[in-house]
């Protein structure tokens, strides 16, 4: 999905309270499309809708389309052209082709099913929802055989044709330890990037919402902050602070748990004592070689606005490309 919604949510809500839902997915796009496959748009018996499939120039027809489809009970392959013009009013430089999938929430997906998403998307769980676009195959969930495209966020019709498969991710983390400089500019990077972030120090001087305005602050101590936080699969750690005292303790959790991506800042020699340091806490060589340090891709970056676009760099390689 392009970032977390709570489209899923919403079509369970009104199908619970009785007013129908659909949902209508992207599954495949050709040309210039105005959004990604995976997109979604619910919609519900009484007209409502919350999302989008094309940016608005087909949104009319796919809700006219989910409307019947709700009534019949029975899902939908919708295609769909999208002209110059209107292509231009959404901001693309040309038209394209995209195929919608319109599925009735009860009739096609069952509420179980649904639930079972929903639940999967709350506890920050990847899901995969698996359709049969011919409709003999049912639908189905799975947790296991796409790690690949979980960590591409990549749905997609398969090589077969006929079977379509929506990525269901958490929400990018990126947890950063120490309230200096590159985190001030790092964190508004990586949100535009589709991270939430997470700032963590205890110094309330430092971590202070005159320097950091609107961001989420922790101000408790590393290890209990990144365990309060949550550290998964989804999840990136930045250590900046430079002070054992303070990344040591974050590192130490971060390192048992699953996150994708791990930095720290740091010169070579800084690193070798931080290495040090892990081995005789009892930390394996496999284990310490998850941390990316000197962090950040070497583009040459000087100063904390580089600096923070080459660790931002080398966190989509890793989540894209793996380490």
């Amino acid at each position: 999905m392009d970032r977390f919604d709570r489209i899923p949510e919403t079509a369970l809500g009104w199908h619970r309270a009785g007013r129908g839902a659909a949902l209508a997915t992207v599954v495949e796009t050709w040309g210039s499309a105005p959004r990604r496959v995976g997109a979604q748009l619910a919609v519900s018996g009484e007209g409502e809708i919350e999302g989008s499939v094309s940016g608005g120039c087909v949104e009319g027809a796919v809700v006219a389309e989910a409307l019947e489809a709700i009534e019949e009970g029975e899902a939908r392959l919708l295609t769909f052209g999208v002209s110059d013009e209107d292509a231009f009013a959404v901001g693309l430089a040309c038209g394209g082709t995209i195929r919608v999938l319109v599925e009735p929430v009860g009739s096609v997906i069952p509420e179980a099913m649904l639930d079972e998403l929903v639940t999967h998307r709350m506890e920050r769980r990847p899901v995969a929802y698996i359709a049969d676009l011919e409709g003999g195959g049912g639908r189905r969930l799975a947790t296991e055989g796409f790690a690949d495209r979980f960590r591409m966020d990549r749905s997609g019709v398969e090589e077969d044709g006929r079977t379509f498969v929506a990525i269901h991710n958490p929400p990018l983390r990126l947890i950063v330890v120490g309230a200096v400089h590159i985190a001030q500019a790092l964190l508004p990077m990586a949100r535009l990037a589709g991270y939430d972030p997470v700032l963590i120090d205890p110094r309330e001087a430092f971590g202070s919402e005159a320097r950091f305005p609107g961001e989420r602050i922790l101000h408790d101590w590393p290890d209990d902050a990144v365990a309060a936080a949550g550290l998964d699969t989804r999840t990136a750690l930045v250590l900046l602070t430079h002070d054992p005292k303070l990344d040591d303790p974050a590192l130490m959790r971060a390192l048992r748990a699953p996150v994708f991506y791990i930095g720290a800042l740091g010169s070579t020699r800084t690193h070798a004592k931080r290495v040090a340091r892990l081995t005789e806490a009892g930390f394996s060589e496999n284990e310490i070689a998850r941390i990316h340090a000197p962090i950040g891709l070497d583009i040459g970056a000087s100063g904390p606005a580089e600096i923070a676009v080459a660790i931002l760099a080398e966190m989509t390689r890793v989540l894209r490309k793996g380490a």
